[in-house]
């Protein structure tokens, strides 16, 4: 059975026409990405590349990091940069308000633009007494393996923002999940400083390209 082409479609029912026609929300995943797209590769039609692209990434688009799209057939630099700047722009203007995080899985596609750094970002969200997300602030830019980070510099915009807690983010450029020494004495050093000011440390989570970890659910945080 052959594969369904855009030229095979009549124009009023392709992508961006669709949208002219009906709004962006009456479009599959893949329709969407093929707007963003706008065309294929010689040998690859733009719906097939960006079916491709959906089934991967099925569980969650936000996880579409540029290594990843670029590695992929018929995804050149141009399409992956449309596409992670897409990403960029809808979490930029989501409504933090409405953006309650109850695990360590929701708090993925609000950072994952850090998952692809070759430096090491940490990261703080403030939220609420509700849980929903005030506001994401990078804290420091380090190294390949070390960020040095201080609680006052963490701890200032959450008081600031009225937070009840935060949770702790930051990167590992070497793709290892486990946390470093300094890691687990900068969490502890975070989660006593919280308990003076009222702001509890919810979390502190580790990402990478492939994964990420939990300090509290691995028990770094007892």
């Amino acid at each position: 059975m052959s594969r369904r082409r855009i030229n095979d479609i009549p124009d009023i029912d392709r992508p961006r026409e669709k949208i002219e026609r009906l709004g962006a929300g009456a479009l599959s995943d893949t329709e969407l990405l093929a707007a963003i797209f706008g065309r294929g590769v010689k040998g690859r039609d733009v719906l097939e590349i960006s079916s491709s692209v959906a089934r991967k990434f099925e569980r969650n688009l936000f996880e579409a990091g540029y290594e990843d799209l670029v590695s992929m057939d018929g995804i050149g630099k141009t399409k992956a940069c449309q596409l992670i700047a897409a990403f960029e722009l809808a979490r930029r203007h989501l409504s933090p308000a409405n953006h309650r995080i109850t695990s360590p899985e929701e708090v993925l596609p609000v950072v994952n633009g850090i998952r692809d750094k070759k430096q090491e970002y940490f990261i703080c969200l403030t939220l609420n007494g509700a849980g929903e997300l005030i506001e994401k602030r990078v804290i420091t830019v380090g190294l390949l393996n070390y960020s040095p980070v201080h609680p006052r510099e963490v701890f200032a915009d959450a008081i600031a923002d009225r937070a009840a807690s935060v949770i702790l983010v930051h990167n590992h450029p070497s793709g290892q999940l486990e946390p470093s020494g300094d890691d687990v004495k900068i969490t502890r050093q975070l989660i006593e400083a919280g308990r003076i000011l009222g702001i509890r440390v919810h979390d502190h989570i580790i990402v990478t390209r492939s994964g990420y970890l939990s300090m509290r659910s691995a028990g770094y945080m007892e």
